[in-house]
C-alpha cells in the first residue's frame, strides 16, 4: 500500500504539540490532541479579553466581539445559516441533558421518544430518564446481521405522538457512518423532529447541518481537536421554542443565551476560531481558494483519504488473524467507515493486552466506550469488552505499522498475559 498522503503530515503533525511526547495516540475517539492554534486563541482571550460580556467598555465589548466570532467559526465549520443557532457547553452530555430540559413544555404524558440501541450513553440516559414524567421511550433496534440501523425497523415505532428521534451520526464502537439525511427525511415526514449526536462523526468529516436537514446536532470540540468543550447546533425557530434554562429574564428570543445558564465558557467557545483557522489552512493547501466553508470542505477530503489510507492498514492486518474478531465492517466501503475500530481476540482478555501496549507507548483503551447498549446487545461485555483503535488525520501509516508489530509481539505469548479461561 502506497504511504503517500495528500495532506502535509509535517505541517499537520507540527499543529499538535502533544505529538512530541513520544507517544502514538490510539485513543483519539476518547480525545484528540489539541491544535497550538486553539490553545493561542484561548491565551489571546485570557490575556487580552478575560471580563464579562455586556458591559460599555472597550475590552467587553472585545470579549462580546469574540464570542460573535467563535460562534461565526462554528457557523461555518457545520455550515448553519446563523451564528445564533450555535450553542456552547461543557460537554456533549451536558448539551444534551440542557436539551432534554429545555423541550419540558413541549412534551406531554404519553408522548413518545425513539433512541437506538447503538449510541453512546450520552443520547440515550437524557431522553431515558424523561420516563419519569410519563414520556414513552422506545427503542430503534440494530440489525444484529447487517449492524446497520434500518428504517424499516424505525416505521413501526412511530406514531402521531412521536415528537423526536434520537440517533448517532457514527457509532463509537462499529465506526460506521449512517444516513443521517434519509433518515432525517423519513423522521420529518411523519412529523417529528431528529437529533443527532455526531462525536464519533465531526473530527472525520465535513459537517453539514443543512445538507443533512436536521433539527438538534451536538458534538464535541475535545474530540475535534479543540479544549474539553462541545457545541450544538440547532434550527433557529426551534431554539427560540426551548424553555430558558437561564433567568427568568432569558425569554424565548433569546437565543442562544437562554440555552447557556452562566454563560458559555468564553475562552474555550473562542478556541473554535483557531480549530476553523486549521482546516481553512488544510483547505487552502489542497488548492481551494474559495469561500471559508469551501476550504473546510476541502480539508475534510484531504482528511478523509488519509484516514482511508490508515483504516484500510489495520483491518487488513486484522482480517489477516484468524483468531481476531472485527466489530462492525471489516472493509471500508467508499469511505463509510470511519479509522474508530474495535475488535477482540479469542481467549484473550482485553485489558491486559491494552496495558501491555501502554509499555510500547501506545495509547489505546478498551471496554465498552460508555455505549454500553450497544455492547450488551451484541454480547460483547465479557473478557473485559473490547480493543480500540481510534486514529484521526494526524497518525500515520507507520504508527500502524508499528503498533501491529508490537501486537504480534504480545499476541504470540509474551509473559504478563493471561488467557481467559
Amino acid at each position: 500500500m502506497a504511504t503517500t498522503s495528500p495532506l502535509n503530515l509535517e505541517f499537520v503533525r507540527s499543529q499538535f504539540p502533544g505529538l512530541d511526547r513520544g507517544w502514538t495516540f490510539f485513543d483519539n475517539a476518547g480525545g484528540s490532541q489539541i491544535l497550538k492554534g486553539a490553545v493561542e486563541r484561548i491565551n489571546t482571550f485570557l490575556y487580552e479579553k478575560n471580563v464579562q460580556i455586556g458591559g460599555s467598555y472597550e475590552v467587553s465589548q472585545a470579549a462580546a466581539a469574540a464570542l460573535y466570532e467563535a460562534r461565526t467559526a462554528a457557523m461555518h465549520l457545520v455550515n448553519a445559516s446563523r451564528p445564533e443557532e450555535i450553542v456552547f457547553g461543557n460537554s456533549t452530555t451536558a448539551l444534551l441533558q440542557n436539551l432534554a430540559r429545555a423541550m419540558h413544555s413541549q412534551l406531554s404524558e404519553g408522548d413518545e421518544i425513539i433512541i437506538t440501541v447503538s449510541d453512546h450513553e450520552s443520547n440515550i440516559g437524557p431522553w431515558d430518564r424523561l420516563q419519569e414524567r410519563g414520556i414513552v421511550l422506545k427503542i430503534w433496534p440494530l440489525n444484529k446481521d447487517s449492524l446497520t440501523l434500518d428504517l424499516a425497523d424505525l416505521a413501526p415505532l412511530m406514531s402521531d405522538r412521536t415528537k423526536l428521534v434520537c440517533v448517532t451520526h457514527c457509532s463509537n464502537i462499529l465506526g460506521s457512518i449512517n444516513p443521517i439525511r434519509a433518515i432525517a427525511d423519513f423522521v420529518h415526514a411523519r412529523g417529528a423532529k431528529i437529533c443527532v449526536d455526531a462525536v464519533a462523526y465531526a473530527p472525520h468529516r465535513a459537517v453539514d447541518v443543512q445538507a443533512f436537514d436536521i433539527d438538534y446536532y451536538v458534538f464535541s470540540l475535545y474530540k475535534t481537536y479543540g479544549p474539553h468543550y462541545a457545541l450544538m447546533y440547532g434550527k433557529y425557530d426551534l431554539l427560540l421554542e426551548l424553555d430558558t434554562l437561564y433567568h427568568y429574564f432569558y425569554g424565548r428570543d433569546k437565543v442562544p443565551g437562554k440555552l447557556e445558564p452562566g454563560n458559555p465558557n468564553y475562552e474555550l467557545a473562542y478556541s473554535t476560531c483557531g480549530i476553523v483557522d486549521y482546516l481553512v489552512t488544510l483547505g487552502e493547501q489542497a488548492g481551494e481558494t474559495g469561500t471559508t466553508r469551501q476550504k473546510i470542505e476541502a480539508a475534510y477530503g484531504a482528511i478523509t483519504t488519509q484516514e482511508d489510507a490508515l483504516t484500510e492498514r489495520l483491518l487488513a492486518y486484522l482480517r489477516s488473524r484468524n483468531d481476531c474478531t472485527i466489530v462492525g465492517q471489516s472493509v471500508n466501503r467508499e469511505s463509510h467507515r470511519v479509522p474508530t475500530i474495535a475488535f477482540r481476540f479469542d481467549g484473550r482478555e482485553a485489558g491486559e493486552l491494552c496495558k501491555a501496549m501502554d509499555a510500547e507507548k501506545i495509547a489505546m483503551r478498551f471496554g465498552d466506550f460508555h455505549s454500553r447498549r450497544l455492547a450488551e446487545y451484541l454480547g460483547l461485555t465479557d473478557h473485559g469488552g473490547m480493543l480500540r483503535v481510534s486514529m484521526v488525520h494526524y497518525n500515520t501509516i507507520e504508527e500502524v505499522d508499528r503498533f501491529t508489530a508490537a501486537l504480534d509481539r504480545i499476541l504470540s505469548g509474551e509473559a504478563g498475559l493471561a488467557k481467559a479461561s
